[in-house]
């Protein structure tokens, strides 16, 4: 068994997924220390120390979080002297430290397989270095006898075909790579008429690591090739063999950013025996200068077929086998590859998708800074990586999470909590932050930093009420990590169409960039059936051909099951997938047709065999009606075709979730033992109070608070022969539903409520007080009405970063309620709540909102609130007095968009409570 499911409170939770006294159970599930939220750990020069290492680890635990990732990067100015080489002896003795303190703090340690990204450094050299493909074309006169002088150009260019093609009617092609000379000179007596010669060169694209850390400098490897991954890793087998360090949970693989390598050595070799012809044959038609705009497509998504054969082959399974060797398991961002991105996350033992920008929902409330980066993942890619995880049975999916949302300093916690929601609706179950600079203690403010990422530190402010954010997470995803998956369908990605409808140019990489461009009907598709109300897991050929049917669902080789497959719009199909989807109809499953049936096929090899198995294929399948809608029988199962998606999967009979479509909110579902659990997050400007009708069967329901642990019995009624529950979700709030399909279970009901009418503002009497502030503010401010602590007549006031303490007393009027809500309104940007000395809520996120009656009493009151602002007014400080605080030795500090910036143009953001403050009364509604 690999380590990170070995471990103490890994086993209890995978006893938990499978034991049937838990999912009876009304009690949150205990949260194992993969629940808890992990960060990538950058190790600036990896200039570390052991006492800063500790005391970093133990403040990191001390706020919730699970687990870090060792990413070593390059280091800080002036500081050339502590770097430590990686995997150098010293870097592995303070490695090993690193890996007792997290078990002494029960935390995991995870390590990039190498420094920055993508893998590549000192041990690659030129003949393992990512490689590229370069032609050069010559034309042949009539008279040019039996020599030609080659000219060669470029640097590292390695010859590797030379083909001879006539220009006449019968287009003759001769390789005549066996008769160049060691000069270059072509001895090869020309036929009769023109030729044209096309030189096929290996070169190299000479990228080097990008982000490099001292002793990881170097080459990037080539990923197509199996000799360069086993000779890049035999060094950490050198360094770990040396060593008395333990092998860390997991091995980590960033996103593939290895730009331009579109070659390697054997690829001709290769794709001869893999595709069936050689495409130095083809070469004018893989240029797209002769042959049909058929043909070059053909040959073209062949060449990409076999470059992501190589990539998933000779690195993601070379690299997985490697680490299992060691004894840990891998986890890998696939998006950025040339490849079938479900088959090279499924390969691997945790997928991990990534986010880029921040989102918008419209939610009531959240500060929508000027200077952001929108969201390149939406849903549909983000859902690439927990299809696999789901498809192939792998219990974790990963993401890298809070990559740049706004600009520098500049972000909320708040501003988080909808890009962390998004990750769990969209199958996320182990987040990530991207993430935590290591800074040592005796480095000045702001410390040292990465560049791309929301600074999840201790050096950032909003690290104070960190811990509140890092208990949702782990809440939530105590929740996610249990049960089984529940998404409604497959659906088959149409990776052929994808490659035969991308001709730009013969190299595809699917980075969460461009994903719209290079498959907006897919991503049309998936949209469209989610908006439906269903959940979709992609399936790729590989994988459909290890499904098989049970009881009328399908289930794939990781065990989760399916009401059906569909196909959208798919024009190619290889006939060897189709032929196991209708195998998979006749033994029960239901394949839904979506826009047509498939009328081509991959490949140039058997072209007009392959289209006459399609046909054959084709022609034993039903009547289509891709006007309307036909479920017609096949065998056990079913065959459907529509011209729809919302009417073709209703017709079959499945139902979708009426909280999506009805109510409006985002949902993802899994099933357990004794019925099923949902996350729910209202990513949307309006608030929810309704019934809706759920698409599984339930008698009684229970409903968990992740922002606060609380937890009730829900209200479940019966309409129309569907089970119903009653939810009540402001907007940007989120709620997990658990289902009981037979029991109904005994517990405290959940506080659903009505406001009267009358809210009560604490409109005057506020005091002001700085419980942390720098530069320093001393004194109690007198502001009566609330007004952020930026307009305080106190010059530094609008340049400070830290937390103010407002405070307030207030006569409780007599008003018969059952409870009190207090809504602090537009808080900047996160708040400590006390009543009456009693602490009753961290908010961190809109709605500012906590239920405070508990702590309320007849009379007299004081509520004392500490609100938490950025540091964004300090930073910009700095920047106009011109303190040196960028001191790195890379990338020395862009902004968003990747140019050189400074902030000292900022204009001051305020800071504090900047609204008014209400006490709302509530009666709770009968069960």
């Amino acid at each position: 068994m690999l380590k990170r499911y070995c471990l103490p409170c890994s086993l209890l939770l995978l006893l938990l997924s499978a034991c049937p006294l838990w999912a009876q159970s009304v009690e949150w599930p205990p949260v194992a220390r993969e629940a808890k939220p992990y960060t990538r750990w950058w190790w600036l020069g990896s200039a570390v120390d052991e006492a800063n290492l500790t005391a970093s680890l133990e403040a990191y635990a001390k706020k919730g979080i699970g687990g870090v990732e060792i990413t070593p990067i390059y280091g800080v100015k002036g500081n050339d002297s502590s770097n430590i080489p990686f995997l150098s002896p010293r870097w592995m003795e303070v490695y090993t430290h690193v890996t007792h303190e997290a078990k002494r703090l029960d935390m995991e340690v995870d390590m990039n397989t190498g420094t920055g990204w993508p893998f590549g450094g000192p041990q690659i050299g030129m003949d393992e270095a990512a490689s590229k493909i370069v032609f050069r074309r010559y034309t042949l006169p009539a008279d040019t006898g039996a020599k030609f002088l080659l000219p060669m150009q470029g640097k590292n260019l390695l010859p590797m075909r030379l083909m001879a093609f006539g220009k006449n009617a019968e287009k003759k092609k001769v390789d005549v790579t066996g008769k160049v000379s060691a000069d270059g000179t072509l001895l090869w007596a020309t036929p009769q008429g023109e030729w044209e010669l096309v030189a096929v060169f290996g070169g190299k694209t000479m990228q080097r690591v990008k982000r490099a850390a001292p002793g990881g400098e170097g080459l990037v490897m080539d990923h197509f090739s199996k000799a360069a991954t086993v000779k890049y890793l035999k060094r950490f087998d050198d360094a770990f063999a040396q060593s008395s360090a333990p092998s860390p949970g997991a091995f980590f693989n960033d996103s593939y950013e290895v730009y331009g390598a579109d070659w390697t050595s054997d690829l001709l070799t290769e794709f001869s025996r893999r595709r069936g012809y050689k495409l130095e044959d083809y070469l004018l038609v893989f240029l797209g200068e002769d042959g049909s705009a058929d043909d070059h497509a053909h040959v073209v998504s062949d060449y990409r077929e076999t470059l992501g054969e190589l990539l998933l082959e000779n690195f993601t399974a070379t690299w997985t086998n490697w680490a299992h060797r060691h004894g840990s398991i891998t986890r890998s961002q696939a998006h950025g590859s040339p490849g079938n991105l479900i088959d090279l996350y499924a390969a691997v033992d945790i997928p991990e998708c990534e986010s880029f920008g921040i989102s918008d929902f419209g939610i009531k409330g959240l500060r929508k800074d000027s200077l952001r980066k929108e969201n390149d993942s939406d849903i549909s890619m983000l859902k690439y990586a927990s299809s696999a995880a789901h498809v192939s049975g792998k219990k974790l999916t990963s993401s890298e999470t809070l990559t740049w949302l706004s600009e520098h300093f500049r972000t909320s916690l708040s501003q988080c909590k909808p890009d962390i929601d998004l990750m769990l609706v969209a199958g996320v179950n182990h987040l990530l932050f991207h993430g935590t600079p290591y800074s040592p203690k005796e480095a000045a403010w702001p410390g040292w930093l990465f560049y791309a990422s929301v600074n999840i530190s201790p050096t950032n402010t909003i690290w104070r009420d960190a811990d509140a954010m890092c208990s949702y997470i782990a809440r939530a995803q105590s929740f996610l990590q249990y049960g089984q998956p529940d998404n409604d369908f497959l659906v088959y990605l149409p990776i052929y169409d994808i490659w035969y409808g991308n001709r730009k140019n013969h190299y595809a990489a699917f980075s969460i960039h461009d994903m719209q461009e290079r498959a907006p009907d897919f991503i049309g598709a998936v949209t469209s059936i989610i908006g439906s109300g269903y959940d979709v897991d992609y399936i790729s050929d590989r994988l459909i051909k290890t499904a098989k049917v049970e009881g009328g669902l399908l289930k794939t080789q990781g065990g989760s099951t399916y009401k059906a497959i569909v196909l959208p719009s798919v024009k190619i199909i290889p006939p060897a997938t189709l032929k196991a989807l209708m195998r998979l109809a006749q033994d029960g499953a239901t394949v839904i047709f979506v826009g047509q049936y498939p009328s081509n096929v991959p490949g140039l090899q058997n072209r007009e065999e392959n289209l006459k198995s399609l046909s054959r294929l084709l022609k034993s399948l039903p009547a289509a009606d891709f006007g309307g809608v036909n479920v017609a029988a096949f065998g056990k199962g079913k065959i459907a075709t529509g011209a729809n998606y919302p009417q073709t999967l209703a017709d079959c009979g499945v139902s979708g979730e009426a909280i999506r479509t009805e109510l409006g909110a985002h949902l993802i579902r899994r099933a357990n033992e004794s019925g099923h659990h949902y996350f729910i997050a209202n990513l949307q400007a309006k608030d929810v109070d309704a019934w809706a009708s759920l698409a599984v069967d339930a008698t009684s329901a229970m409903l968990y608070d992740p922002m606060t642990g609380k937890l009730g019995k829900g209200k479940l009624r019966r309409s129309n022969g569907k089970a119903e529950v009653y939810l009540q979700l402001r907007s940007g709030e989120s709620v997990i539903l658990k289902t009981f399909k037979n029991a109904d279970v005994e517990a405290a009901p959940w506080p659903y409520y009505r406001e009267q009418p009358l809210a009560i503002e604490i409109a005057g009497g506020w005091q002001l007080q700085f419980v942390e502030s720098e530069p320093a503010i001393d004194g109690v401010f007198d502001v009566g009405s609330l007004k952020p602590w930026t307009d305080l007549n106190v010059p530094d006031a609008t340049v400070n970063m830290g937390t103010a303490r407002y405070t307030a007393t207030f006569d409780l009027p007599p008003i018969e309620a059952d409870g009190w809500i207090l809504d602090l309104g537009d808080v900047r940007e996160s708040a400590r709540v006390t009543v009456n000395g009693q602490q009753v809520a961290t908010l961190w996120a809109v709605p500012y909102r906590a239920a405070v009656g508990h702590a309320l009493k007849a009379g007299r009151n004081t509520v004392e609130i500490e609100v938490t602002g950025t540091p964004a007014n300090r930073i910009a400080d700095y920047d106009r007095r011109g303190v040196k605080w960028r001191i790195f030795n890379e990338i020395n500090f862009v902004n968003i968009w990747y140019r050189p910036t400074t902030f000292g143009h900022w204009q001051p953001m305020p800071s504090g409570l900047l609204g008014t403050v209400k006490l709302i009364p509530v009666n709770f509604l009968p069960m």
